[in-house]
Parts: C-alpha cells; structure tokens; sequence
C-alpha cells in the first residue's frame, strides 16, 4: 500500500456524513476530467479528490470530455430562447445532470498556463446556455496540473465560471494544483494529494452546510430584476 492509500485510511467521514434531502436522494457531484488522457495526471488527481468525496457520503458522477470534438460557442443566443444550447452535444447532456447535482468539479491540465482548449469550449456554452438556470448555491471546485508553472492561472480561469453563476468556490489548504509530467507522477507530489483530499473533505463539508442552510433560512438569492450595464450607457 502507498503513502496514497495509507492517507486515504486517514480520513473519516463527517458526523450525519450522507445526509439526505427531502426525496431521500445522496447529495451528488458531477466530475469533468479535462484532460484528453483518460488515464493521465489529471484523472489522478481528480480521482483523489472523488475518493474523498465518496468517503463523505457523496455520491459522483465522473465524464471525460478532454478527449472530444466540441465546438466553441457562436453567439448564436438560441440558449436564451430555448434554454439549451443549439449544439446538441454533451453540453447540453451535462446541463441535465447539473440540475439535479450539488456540486461541480473540473479538472484539467495547463496548456499555455491556460485550460484545455476543448475544456473551454465546453465551459464556455454550459455555462452561457444556463445563464438563466438557478445554479446558485452549487458548489464549484477546480483542479489544474501542469509539470510546472501555469497551474494558478489556469485554476483562476476554471474558477471564474463558478464566481458568475452564485456557485460558492471550494478552497483547500493551498491553491488546488498538483505537479506531474508522465503519467502517475503526480502522485509523488504530496502535498498535492494532501490538498486535493483537503479539497474534498471542504466540498462535501460545504454541500452539507448548504443544504443544511437552505432549509433553515432559504434562498440567498437577490430577488429583484437583473440588472445588465454596458460602459457605454
């Protein structure tokens, strides 16, 4: 057994760890691995954090959708006549399954110090096309590895999508990136592992907390009309 593994041993779920709404249903993350390696670094990584969420009563749901043809997002704005995207692709499969989820987590290696460019494509329509979906209150967690530098930037780009859309950010004990070239590698960074398991253990504690939160006192969502300004009037 690894050094991995013997962490994993470590850690204990919550008290009341799967909780359960009113339906009976287990709260539920959906995980995007955006890396085109279904086996890389990555996955790893993101495969640590699951663990942990698992352990935690929370149940996941994991896509790989690095490795597909996505098209970028055309302005089109049919999304806001028919509140889905025109591409009928994993977008719009994705946009689904977010209804029903509590949480968000994406992963993905540094490419320029930036995201995947097929993950942004994605991220770019799922959320543009669910701008009028109520995501508030969803968790939102990233994940970005690189073998060396451009992991911040990258994870600040994946993080601004949850920042637009009232979806509370996930924090660990340092910025949730981990280092590896070769597949596998990144499990010997481990302080990387610690922090993406510390990152699980928040996200399943914040999911919790915020149901908990939304029986006792609601909604925190503005209730006025959206208000929309161009620097130009």
């Amino acid at each position: 057994m690894n050094n991995i593994d013997k962490s994993q041993e470590q850690i204990r779920p919550f008290t009341n760890s799967s909780i359960e709404d009113k339906k009976g249903k287990k709260h539920k993350v959906i995980i995007l691995n955006g890396s085109p390696k279904a086996h890389g670094n990555t996955s790893t990584a993101l495969h640590e954090v699951e663990r942990t969420l698992q352990q935690q009563g929370i149940e996941t749901e994991w896509l790989h959708v690095g490795h597909l043809q996505i098209h970028g997002c055309i302005a089109c704005n049919k999304c806001w006549e028919t509140g889905r995207c025109a591409f009928g692709d994993i977008v719009y499969t994705i946009s689904e399954k977010m209804q029903e989820a509590d949480g968000l987590l994406i992963g993905s290696p540094v490419y320029f110090a930036s995201p995947n460019g097929t993950l942004l494509s994605l991220l770019d329509r799922l959320f543009y096309s669910n701008l009028h979906s109520d995501w508030s209150m969803k968790v939102g967690a990233s994940v970005s590895i690189a073998r060396r530098g451009g992991a911040t930037a990258t994870m600040d780009v994946l993080n601004k999508y949850f920042l637009k859309t009232n979806m509370p950010l996930v924090p660990s004990q340092y910025w949730s990136i981990a280092h590896g070239n070769d597949p596998g590698e990144v499990t010997r960074d481990e302080e990387g592992m610690q922090t993406m398991r510390q990152l699980g253990l928040n996200m399943a504690f914040l999911i919790k907390a915020i149901h908990l939160g939304l029986k006792e006192f609601g909604s925190p969502k503005i209730q006025e009309p959206l208000v929309e300004t161009h620097y130009i009037r």
